[in-house]
């Protein structure tokens, strides 16, 4: 085996470059305001791999993710199902001059806001992470792009629609009524193999106000889903796709030390007798402090204040279809305001905090995250969340009942 593998990374020396990173992340939270039948803590390993190898004008991209969690040794009851090992990235890339072509499994962000991206609706998440986090599902698709001077035109296509697991009912984010199942099997309209077609054109313009823009137009499964039972004994929860013909951009602009951001979508539902066409803005505005306490000379003394605000509008047009709290949206008429604090260090480290108010069913989100790090291999990050639930509908908070927790993640990256 050692012969086998040195005549591997000879062979990869001679005919590409071969590059290996990742990190290792231990993760835990402690759930002092929780419901009576969720677990009272929360403790996980992960792995992640990422895996880069370029010859010429080809790369090949593979990124493989691993999680352990602690509560799938303990009793039945008790077990979450949130251990499992998934592959995110597997794609490759071939560059010819102003043009790239990639086909197979990755993952796209979208978006410009800072508390959320709901433009960003490419990859499913995953949803055995938590709610208040981002953890994205690979998706299998073929894209083309042509770059000019200051933009790029892609045209991508969207080969298969991911179905998405769910954690186990002990987990403190699972949402759904308790008494029922979930099936992940995607009930879908045309089948999981009928395409979806996105054509993206980006750009910046850099003038006195430099402005980053991008529009996109789809043609296949909405990225909302809705939730469905079954007739039989013992009901059965199910997922729903549909189609749709959706209209998206997103948009900074900045002008001295404040940026302005806009998200926006329109989605023309396709013969859904349950979904209504939608809307989705969001639009903010982060005004930056710098050297916010310069005339003293203490070690954050060139530290950056960050100023936000964002509002959140969401929208159905048939009264007599599902509404937001039917489709499980959590941001149809938010504000948001937050702050970060940019210590400029030579550590990295920040502070991000603020307030979530629900200005239709009266819920609140407190939160605060800290993120620093400690040489050049390690990372850590401490936060807080405290969730206020409305008391007049069943929001996806309300389900989740009063929530308050604290969380405690260390990474080592190589």
């Amino acid at each position: 085996m050692r012969y086998f593998l040195l005549l591997v990374f000879h062979v990869t020396l001679l005919f590409g470059k071969l590059e290996i990173s990742g990190h290792v992340d231990i993760d835990s939270q402690l759930y002092l305001t929780k419901s009576d039948s969720k677990n009272g803590s929360n403790f996980t390993a992960s792995q992640t791999f990422e895996f880069e190898y370029e010859k010429d004008d080809y790369s090949v991209y593979a990124t493989l993710y691993t999680q352990e969690d602690y509560s799938d040794l303990l009793k039945e009851n008790e077990k979450t199902q949130r251990t499992f090992m998934r592959i995110d990235e597997l794609y490759l890339e071939y560059s010819f001059e102003d043009d790239s072509i990639i086909i197979g499994k990755n993952i796209k962000f979208w978006g410009s806001l800072e508390f959320e991206n709901i433009v960003d609706v490419f990859n499913p998440s995953d949803l055995r992470a938590d709610i208040l986090s981002t953890d994205k599902l690979g998706i299998w698709n073929l894209s083309y792009s042509h770059f000019t001077q200051n933009g790029e035109f892609s045209m991508i296509i969207k080969l298969y629609e991911q179905d998405q697991k769910m954690a186990n009912q002990p987990y403190a984010y699972y949402f759904l009524p308790s008494q029922l199942t979930y099936d992940k099997n995607l009930q879908t309209s045309n089948g999981v193999y009928r395409p979806s077609i996105y054509l993206m054109y980006s750009a910046s313009l850099d003038s006195e106000y430099p402005l980053d823009f991008a529009f996109i137009f789809e043609n296949g499964y909405d990225s909302q889903r809705y939730i469905s039972s079954s007739v039989s004994q013992p009901t059965t929860l199910y997922q729903n796709a549909y189609l749709v013909n959706k209209f998206i951009t997103f948009n900074t602009l900045v002008i001295g030390t404040t940026l302005i951001k806009l998200e926006l979508l329109y989605a023309d539902v396709i013969k859904d007798k349950k979904v209504s066409d939608y809307s989705h803005i969001g639009f903010g505005v982060e005004h930056t402090i710098e050297n916010v306490f310069e005339d003293i000379y203490l070690p954050w003394s060139k530290a950056n204040l960050g100023l936000i605000a964002e509002y959140y509008k969401y929208n159905t047009y048939e009264s007599e279809k599902m509404d937001d709290l039917k489709l499980y949206e959590s941001m149809q008429n938010d504000l948001f305001i937050g702050v970060r604090y940019t210590f400029n260090n030579a550590d990295d480290s920040s502070i991000v905090g603020g307030i979530v108010i629900d200005m239709e069913y009266g819920e609140e989100i407190y939160f605060i995250e800290y993120e620093s790090r400690f040489g050049d291999s390690f990372k850590m990050e401490l936060d807080y969340n405290y969730i206020n639930p409305s008391s007049k509908e069943l929001t996806t908070y309300a389900s989740l009942g009063k929530h308050q927790r604290v969380g405690l993640s260390i990474a080592y990256y190589f």
